[in-house]
């Protein structure tokens, strides 16, 4: 067996392994037990029509061949495509991720939500409504001049035991014009910072984007779901040796 991906909070959260061809979704609901062993990591192969093909090059998590680049990411509105596809209504939006970090980002009018809980935001506020992608990556591309435009995993790990600062959210969006304000719950609390780690064994505590919190002999883990892909695994909680909170002493 393979992980071979994973769908993070605000899109049914799972991990995908891979088994002879075959994919199991793996659900993370709170409560769950996992029970994998990581074994060996090389590239995770390719996904499709929900049936998984093998690689067994050394690269992880892929090799060049399985390597894709969402050529749209890169977009700062002068379009990187052949053709311009983007017509659909987009949504310019500022996330926050406790306590204050501030990110500015676009996303199709349709998918908002879904995207700032795939992303793991705390709040988000919806300031422009534009007729296509191109239009949204210029406003985006603009106000990043001030504002980041991406948010790292260690940024998003200490957001999980922090609240956001509502005075400095208020004066981010002071200079905005606030079409909708979102406040996102992803149904768990951390009273305390959890431990970074690679690990899918444990009792699991939540999902916040594509990061998996567990609980594992007394000490609550933060498992950015994208390292845990191309590992091979087996039936049954790691043996080796983890990382452990102050708080599992007590």
């Amino acid at each position: 067996m393979q992980l071979v991906g994973y769908e993070p909070s605000g899109r049914g959260s799972a991990l995908l392994v891979g088994d002879d061809g075959a994919i199991e979704h793996q659900p993370l609901e709170t409560g769950t037990s996992l029970a994998y062993t990581l074994e060996s990591r090389h590239c995770a192969g390719t996904i499709h029509d929900d049936d998984h093909l093998a690689c067994k090059r050394p690269s992880a998590p892929y090799c060049e061949f399985h390597t894709s680049t969402w050529v749209c990411a890169r977009c700062t509105g002068t379009c990187l495509k052949d053709e311009m596809d983007c017509y659909q209504e987009h949504a310019v939006y500022i996330a926050a991720f406790a306590p204050n970090t501030f990110k500015v980002g676009v996303t199709k009018s349709r998918r908002l939500e879904t995207r700032l809980r795939e992303q793991g935001a705390d709040r988000a506020a919806h300031i422009h409504t534009v007729s296509n992608g191109r239009i949204a990556r210029e406003i985006e591309a603009e106000i990043a001049k001030r504002l980041v435009d991406r948010v790292r995993t260690p940024t998003k790990v200490a957001s999980l035991a922090a609240t956001v600062d509502e005075a400095a959210w208020d004066a981010t969006l002071a200079e905005f014009d606030v079409l909708e304000r979102v406040t996102l719950d992803y149904n768990f609390e951390c009273e305390r910072q959890p431990v970074p780690e690679t690990v899918a064994a444990g009792t699991v505590i939540g999902v916040k984007g594509r990061l998996l919190v567990l609980e594992n002999g007394g000490t609550t883990y933060a498992v950015d779901m994208r390292d845990l892909v191309g590992y091979t695994v087996a039936s049954g909680e790691t043996s080796r040796n983890l990382q452990s909170s102050l708080g599992s002493f007590g």
